[in-house]
């Protein structure tokens, strides 16, 4: 059997090797982000007597997000999905040297290998957590110096007395009873649930951020990525779909699941499961009424994994909160 550093450099290879295939960097500078900082400059008094007094202002304000700040929020969300399919897949987390950077670095609590029986499933599981470990790589390299260091994530299961991340969104959706525990790890159709809590939060966070990307260059490497995220949601909703046909709790879970995030991210209706209102009938691609994919804000993705709907910060599968200034926006009822 590989061993645990083989198959860690096997990772970072597949990283290495995605990440050459693309031009992004050609256009980058060499590879690091170049970022037009703003500072919030705090105001101070005057010794001068003879002059009026200064008003003492009110805290700054939070500055709107720039291009770094957009990618580091991405950055932040692909940690998760690429911990969570690289335990899934191979049994490993990622490499030490695609974690560091700015911030705080976190570990990772929980995280397990499948013992998948469906073939298929494995297959897809594998591809997935390639990408997610290329795109990790991709961000780092893109940011350079800027990228953010992997806050402390929970994918675990945990247990009845003390549930972790994926079991509290479990108890949230109603998919477990609330003294029941979720094990996304213990079985093909598990994997799928706990992927699909992921899944289409990250597509929807990709659709948002694009707007908010001013450099054409870093917002078609965006789409790219978030063209990447729709293969792999589509991808598990078709899975979830078919294996629900035979097994109709894996609809009605997907259906739970997807309530729950809509219930944690607004009053709009966001969201959708994987069938209509008809059971039998697929509903593979959530869209609008013109066919258009669903876009999420910062402090909406924020509520989803914190598993919360206030602005606290941290919680859910980010225990201390994502690791850069989107939390500030966030807390702060800045693009809300």
């Amino acid at each position: 059997m590989t061993d645990l550093n083989t198959k860690l450099e096997i990772f970072d290879a597949i990283a290495a090797r995605r990440n050459e295939r693309r031009g992004f960097l050609r256009f980058a500078g060499g590879g690091a982000l170049a970022i037009g900082g703003a500072t919030l400059l705090s105001a101070c008094g005057n010794d001068d007597a003879d002059l009026a007094p200064v008003p003492v202002p009110g805290p700054a304000p939070v500055a709107a997000l720039n291009d770094a700040d957009v990618l580091n929020f991405a950055l932040n969300l692909e940690y998760l999905e690429a911990q969570f399919y690289a335990f899934a897949t191979f049994g490993v987390g990622l490499n030490a040297s695609l974690l560091t950077g700015t911030g705080t670095q976190g570990g990772v609590t929980g995280g397990a290998q499948v013992p998948f029986q469906d073939p298929i499933v494995r297959e897809y599981a594998r591809e997935i957590a390639i990408d997610e470990i290329a795109h990790v790589a991709f961000l780092r390299t893109a940011l350079g110096s800027a990228a953010v260091a992997q806050p402390a994530l929970d994918i675990s299961a945990g247990t009845a007395a003390a549930p972790g991340a994926f079991t509290l969104a479990a108890r949230a959706a109603g998919v477990v009873p609330a003294t029941g525990v979720f094990n996304p790890y213990a079985d093909d159709n598990s994997f799928l649930l706990g992927a699909y809590i992921f899944e289409d939060v990250g597509v929807s966070a990709y659709k948002g951020g694009a707007a908010l990307i001013a450099n054409k260059t870093y917002l078609e490497a965006a789409a790219g990525i978030l063209a990447a995220e729709a293969y792999h949601a589509g991808l598990i909703r078709t899975i979830l779909y078919r294996k629900g046909l035979t097994t109709p709790s894996l609809r009605t879970a997907a259906g739970q699941i997807s309530d729950a995030r809509d219930s944690l991210d607004g009053s709009s209706d966001i969201d959708q499961g994987i069938t209509g209102t008809d059971p039998n009938v697929s509903n593979i691609v959530p869209t609008d009424a013109n066919g258009l994919a669903y876009s999420r804000s910062v402090a909406q993705v924020h509520n989803i994994v914190y598993l919360t709907n206030t602005a606290k910060i941290g919680g859910g599968f980010f225990p201390n909160g994502t690791n850069n200034r989107t939390d500030a926006l966030r807390s702060s009822g800045a693009n809300a």
